[in-house]
């Protein structure tokens, strides 16, 4: 009997981090990220576990979600012990005040921070909805989904409308005899590649720059590990899924 997780975004930060601690004995791993990790294949040879990765480009979401369906389609469900969903990809955007010389920018973080984590949620739910094994989706959010912050529009829009899609999945899934729990969770403030293009934006464009580079100074960042950690710790919770929007650092 297998663990089944379905892993985005699992070549740096947080993700990859995840993607090592996921690697034991009864896991079968999937992960999709826009590069493959030849240290994930060793790691999980090493530990006995089944790993696969895709080279996938999110912003291409319909392609990746309908490989995803086809490829859930011939798994036996009476081999898994459960079936897991990580929306964890994602990106910061262009920083500053909208402008309507970023239709690019526009489009390319919607489609990898919003649109993809529902064209994946819609395979996984489709392929999966006769299957009677735990199913679960975990949509990697953030606070900035909660609070909004001059400069960030389009990370921000994109992670309030993860949030409500959650909650009204959550919502429909109830409804199932075999629904799938789904959570939005914010996962607190890690030392990853984003923090880093956040320090780097321009204060005159970015007026919270200086906010970040105090975090940092403060050594109030997490580690990927820790983060990993704690989030993978939420997903295995009894309770997970009572409520649909929840903050790692709450409990």
């Amino acid at each position: 009997m297998h663990h089944l997780t379905i892993l985005t975004g699992a070549s740096r930060g947080m993700g990859l981090a995840m993607a090592r601690q996921l690697c034991r004995h009864d896991a079968r791993i999937l992960c999709l990220s826009r590069s493959t990790v030849p240290e994930l294949d060793t790691l999980a040879q090493q530990q006995g576990a089944e790993l696969q990765q895709w080279p996938a480009d999110l912003a291409d979401a319909a392609a990746v979600a309908q490989r995803l369906q086809a490829w859930l389609a011939g798994q036996d469900p009476a081999h898994l012990a459960s079936a897991t969903l990580i929306n964890n990809a994602g990106v910061i955007g262009r920083l500053g005040p909208l402008d309507p010389a970023w239709p690019d920018d526009v489009a390319s973080t919607l489609r990898i921070d919003l649109e993809a984590p529902m064209q994946l949620s819609a395979a996984f739910l489709t392929a999966t909805r006769s299957w009677a094994v735990p199913k679960k989706i975990l949509n990697i959010s953030s606070g900035l989904g909660r609070r909004a912050m001059a400069g960030s529009a389009l990370y921000c829009a994109a992670k309030a409308g993860m949030d409500h899609f959650t909650r009204c999945v959550a919502l429909d899934e109830a409804r199932q005899p075999h629904g799938v729990r789904i959570v939005a969770l914010s996962p607190g403030v890690i030392d990853t590649g984003m923090q880093t293009t956040l320090r780097a934006g321009d204060p005159d464009l970015f007026p919270e720059r200086g906010n970040f580079l105090a975090l940092k100074d403060n050594g109030a960042l997490w580690s990927p590990e820790q983060a990993a950690a704690r989030v993978l710790a939420y997903l295995a919770r009894a309770d997970y899924g009572s409520q649909p929007i929840a903050d790692v650092r709450d409990v």
